[in-house]
């Protein structure tokens, strides 16, 4: 067994928070497969910004690597600019089959310390946001003969998270939404699923906030290699699932996850403990 290698030419995928990391990742994994990417977020060629990337710069290596790009600036939170975006996509290619939920706001925080506009920001950008993507696509994801929609978010798995609470919530929000609507469209061939890296992410996220070091992350390439394994299957009869990148990679025959370590080393299962503390590895 090896990786899958689905073809998705002639396949658009919408993919929110784009411009680096995981999201970016994403969008060029799959266009390798020939999959079109409509590239969405908050930061253009036009910010002066000291952050690397845009929506711009990632829908031009997505075009590197043969398929076709839009790149439309977005911010979740807004809803009519979600409702101008899903449009224009849709206008664009005619029609969008994949649609991923990535886009995260994160804050580790204890409830009595963390100030309501900050958790404010958390619930729209993970758990509204993704109601909105959802909340837009779900017609046109209905009427195609098979479609995708999948959200970066965790197994729903504990009813408590001390210490970080307001951002469990969110993020399990987005996964309840996701696994609600896999039951909402379960007639019309859409994949509604949720995928969670085991370990921690090499992302501007996690240094930022010093989520462990070099030698507990994996690169954003494990992710998007899960995800290349879900849009293999048949959404018909792939869809309701929380999947971790580890457990479907390993189902695809992967013994040996060094490629993806930045440093030598077996990284510790950061991400799941994150919300299941019990989470141990099936090896």
């Amino acid at each position: 067994m090896g990786l899958a290698n689905p073809d998705l030419s002639g396949s658009t995928a919408f993919i929110t928070g784009t411009t680096r990391g995981i999201g970016k990742q994403l969008a060029l994994a799959l266009a390798e497969q020939g999959c079109n990417i409509v590239s969405t977020g908050k930061t253009t060629d036009d910010d002066d910004t000291d952050l690397a990337g845009s929506i711009e710069q990632t829908a031009r290596e997505v075009r590197d690597r043969g398929p076709e790009a839009l790149a439309l600036e977005l911010d979740i939170r807004d809803e009519s600019r979600v409702e101008a975006v899903v449009d224009e996509a849709i206008d664009h290619f005619g029609e969008v089959d994949i649609v991923i939920n990535n886009a995260s706001a994160i804050q580790l925080a204890n409830i009595a310390d963390l100030p309501a506009d900050r958790f404010d920001l958390l619930t729209e950008v993970n758990v509204r946001g993704t109601h909105l993507v959802a909340h837009e696509f779900a017609e046109h994801l209905a009427e195609l003969e098979e479609s995708w929609l999948l959200s970066n978010s965790p197994p729903v798995v504990t009813d408590r998270s001390p210490g970080k609470a307001p951002y469990a919530w969110s993020k399990l929000g987005m996964s309840f939404t996701t696994l609600s609507l896999a039951e909402e469209l379960a007639s019309d061939d859409v994949g509604c699923n949720t995928f969670w890296p085991v370990t921690s992410i090499d992302t501007r996220a996690t240094r930022h906030f010093g989520l462990g070091t070099e030698d507990d992350w994996r690169t954003p390439a494990i992710v998007a290699d899960a995800v290349l394994e879900i849009l293999a299957r048949d959404p018909s009869e792939c869809t309701g699932n929380s999947f971790y990148d580890e457990a479907l990679l390993r189902e695809a025959g992967v013994t040996d996850f060094s490629e993806y370590n930045l440093t030598e080393g077996d990284p510790a299962p950061m991400s799941a403990q994150l919300f299941d503390p019990e989470f141990e590895r099936e090896y």
